[in-house]
């Protein structure tokens, strides 16, 4: 039997945010085509509610489709919003929403949906000299208060330096004088402890994402195509969900992600699916809302993507 149809929207990039009215568009069409980043290849994808028995977004922002995702939660359709709130502000996040527009429009996202589908990313981690490691524990029980009752758990993970994230903290080094730091494991699992107990006394589980040494204690592993979470707040069981890793230690079940690299304008240095802010500002202001696909590149100009669909 099949694994039911779970869409990713996305990792790649933050849809919600920055592309709701093609997402719109798309629930409205049924469907919509994605290009394989490292292949070309392209796939057509169901967006139907009778194929797709979840979504999970990864978002800043939910706002803009907070009315389809709960127009999707009423059909059915199992909905998990991932929103990431660290509060670190410019450089490290130079165009993220506000600290406390973050905070207001969370408590409007749990509103909505509830506590089960409205999920905290602490994520990722960065340290710093204006960043160490006991400002983030002030930080992070700021932020856990703020969201108790809003929220079951929370997900962390630390930086990876990946060259799109090596290069852009690069740049911030250069011009504040000041390198990142790279914990080590001893310090990481320190930090992860001290944030877990922080967590816990705002009834908030911590969970590490793509990082198994740190799952120690009361400290879980993160799933975030989580098949227990979709059941539960689809209140039904998922059946024959396949455990599909994306890279090591990652816990997620098989889903299909229908973003596109370098679509974020959010600006966020560590970020692995930008390579700069201005690129992703083109790729936006290129696209076509209209279009099947999120961002067209100049390869498939003119072409019926049905014909590319293998």
């Amino acid at each position: 039997m099949e694994s039911p149809l779970i869409v990713s929207a996305s990792r790649r990039t933050d849809i919600a945010a920055f592309h709701s009215r093609w997402f719109r568009r798309r629930l409205d069409e049924g469907f919509c085509h994605v290009m394989q980043p490292y292949t070309g290849r392209v796939a057509r994808v169901s967006l139907s509610p009778d194929d797709v028995c979840a979504f999970v977004f990864w978002t800043r922002d939910p706002m803009p489709l907070l009315p389809e995702m709960e127009a999707l939660q009423k059909r059915g359709v199992g909905v998990l919003v991932h929103v990431t709130i660290t509060g670190y502000g410019p450089p490290v996040e130079s165009h993220g929403p506000p600290l406390s527009t973050a905070l207001r429009n969370f408590e409007r996202l749990a509103a909505r949906l509830g506590p089960d589908a409205s999920l905290w990313r602490y994520d990722p981690i960065v340290l710093s000299e204006e960043l160490p490691a006991p400002a983030h524990r002030v930080r992070f029980e700021t932020l856990a208060a703020a969201l108790e009752g809003m929220t079951h758990r929370c997900t962390f993970s630390f930086v990876d330096f990946y060259g799109k994230t090596t290069r852009n903290l690069a740049k911030i080094e250069a011009s504040a004088g000041k390198p990142f730091h790279r914990p080590d494991l001893d310090e990481r699992k320190e930090l992860a402890h001290d944030l877990e107990q922080i967590a816990a006394r705002h009834s908030i589980r911590l969970l590490s994402c793509c990082e198994d040494a740190l799952v120690e204690g009361d400290v879980g592993k993160s799933r975030c195509i989580d098949p227990q979470a979709i059941a539960k707040v689809m209140g039904r069981p998922l059946e024959n969900a396949a455990f599909k890793p994306t890279r090591q230690d990652c816990g997620c079940a098989q889903s299909v992600d229908i973003g596109a690299y370098d679509t974020c304008a959010f600006g966020c240095a560590y970020c692995y699916a930008t390579s700069s802010r201005d690129a992703a500002l083109r790729r936006i202001r290129a696209a076509d809302a209209n279009d099947s696909i999120l961002f067209r590149p100049a390869s498939l100009t003119g072409v019926d993507l049905d014909s590319r669909v293998n």
